[in-house]
């Protein structure tokens, strides 16, 4: 772009479409690593990306116009593509969702169900990539879920309990926040820097009740009483209508990275080393003193009046701790969920939606920077690593992105849709702005005739006794 080439130099990058390895032993979600390894998000608007490729002082020739119908051609194709693919995915979810107002009438068997979830899953995942989205590895979920809260709460999540989770993360930054100042005796401000992720995703679905509790059994080696009364007690901490049937998804922004415990249905809050010396403290030396005086008073009580008073005082006592403990405990569940609240952005399909927007906003904002460059002089495919460097850089100058540009799908994308080929001696040919724009018109002609072809588990049943009301769980849900 001005050509590229001619306002950048080269700088060493990653490969293409590939992640900087995080050196071992270090927290991949710590500032030190976030220097390190560089997300592929482009934090820009698509418009800004357009107006800055089709600028007319990039295309000499007069194509400035052509550049931008066709690239506008090209965001319409892009978001048509992923209209598709989300249509496929919610008809996949159907059976799965706790949101649904349909009746379904459609009947599975245990067979049909693993595959549609496993089918789910791995949809789910290829569209969050798709929206630069970065996984994060089930191994290191000990890193992420920590006792130091932002919030000042002790969070603890039982991972085992669920069947299926998939975490992912988008914009890995700083926000600043005030908080007062200890050495100004908490009267003045500063200013903090508190690692956010700027979007959070989560998927799960909790293992059914008997598969759980046969864990249990085995890992703690019980008897299945006691098993099951310990996961009763720990999904206890779950809303009634919280089903093993159920795949849940929810976004989230601005999620400070110590709280990730938040997102997770069953987090249990515990008191912190603080809370537990203060009321060691308080309830010890209230009781203490309501016993001394207790036992006092019983000893020359003379009839049971006030035998009864001085027992009732020290009922007070202990009642007014057991109260303290319990409002404490209120006001940590009432901080988690004001602060969830704040940051919740999407929940199930309307996540799905979301994410199939952001996916085909990503692909499209990497086209256009890709087709910028390559048309605007001979490139063959030895050529390519330059072109990235080239990318990065302008990202880096311009906008001040450190970004990690993701050369390699953008060009699978305009290979595959004919926008560029390339030769038996590598070079790539790049169709100009007019003939780009008339292959999408061309794709757009043809697309119905290539709908997605979607898999058809189960099978419709004429008995309305087979019928299931909307998001009702199984017959043979946990207990």
């Amino acid at each position: 772009m001005a050509n590229i080439a001619a306002t950048m130099t080269e700088v060493p990058a990653a490969a293409p479409g590939k992640p900087v390895a995080t050196p071992a032993g270090l927290d991949p979600h710590s500032e030190a690593a976030a220097a390190i390894v560089r997300e592929k998000f482009l934090p820009l608007t698509r418009a800004a990306v357009l107006d800055r490729v089709t600028a007319p002082e990039l295309w000499p020739g007069g194509e400035a116009r052509e550049a931008r119908r066709f690239l506008t051609y090209l965001n319409h194709w892009r978001r048509h593509a992923y209209a598709m693919k989300l249509l496929d995915i919610e008809q996949v979810y159907e059976p799965f969702s706790p949101d649904t107002d349909l009746l379904q009438t459609r009947t599975y068997t245990a067979e049909d169900r693993a595959a549609m979830q496993r089918r789910l899953v791995s949809k789910m995942c290829d569209l969050l990539v798709q929206a630069n989205y970065t996984r994060i590895d089930p191994e290191s979920f000990g890193i992420i879920l920590t006792k130091d809260s932002h919030y000042g709460l002790d969070l603890h999540v039982d991972v085992e309990a669920f069947e299926e989770i998939a975490i992912f993360y988008r914009g890995a930054t700083n926000n600043s926040r005030r908080k007062r100042d200890l050495r100004k005796a908490y009267l003045g401000w500063r200013d903090v820097k508190v690692p956010v992720f700027q979007r959070l995703f989560i998927l799960f679905k909790l293992k059914p009740f008997e598969k759980r509790v046969e864990e249990v059994m085995k890992e703690r080696k019980i008897d299945r009483k006691e098993a099951e009364r310990i996961v009763k007690r720990l999904r206890a901490l779950l809303p009634e209508d919280v089903s093993s049937d159920f795949v849940y998804m929810k976004l989230f922004k601005n999620m400070p990275r110590s709280d990730v415990e938040m997102i997770f249905p069953n987090t249990k809050v515990r008191f912190r080393l603080f809370d537990k010396i203060k009321f060691g403290v308080t309830a010890g030396s209230g009781l203490g003193v309501g016993a001394v005086t207790t036992a006092s008073k019983i000893a020359i009580a003379s009839n049971p009046v006030t035998l009864f008073m001085a027992l009732a005082g020290l009922g007070g006592v202990a009642a007014r701790q057991a109260s303290n403990f319990v409002n404490q405990r209120n006001r940590y569940m009432v901080v988690m969920a004001r602060n969830l609240y704040f940051h919740s952005l999407a929940d199930n399909r309307g996540v799905m939606t979301l994410l199939a927007d952001r996916a085909a906003e990503e692909d499209v904002k990497e086209e256009m920077l890709l087709y910028g460059a390559l048309a605007r002089r001979p490139v063959g495919a030895g050529d390519l690593k330059v072109i990235d460097e080239e990318i990065e850089r302008y990202l880096k100058e311009t906008f001040d992105i450190d970004a990690n540009f993701d050369l390699e799908d953008a060009l699978k994308r305009l290979k595959a849709e004919g926008i560029v080929t390339e030769r038996a001696d590598g070079m790539l040919d790049v169709l100009r702005p007019a003939q780009a724009a008339a292959q999408i018109d061309k794709l757009w002609d043809m697309s119905l005739d290539n709908l997605i072809d979607v898999a058809d588990e189960g099978r419709e049943s004429d008995n309305p006794e087979d019928f299931k009301s909307p998001a009702e769980p199984a017959a043979d849900e946990e207990q």
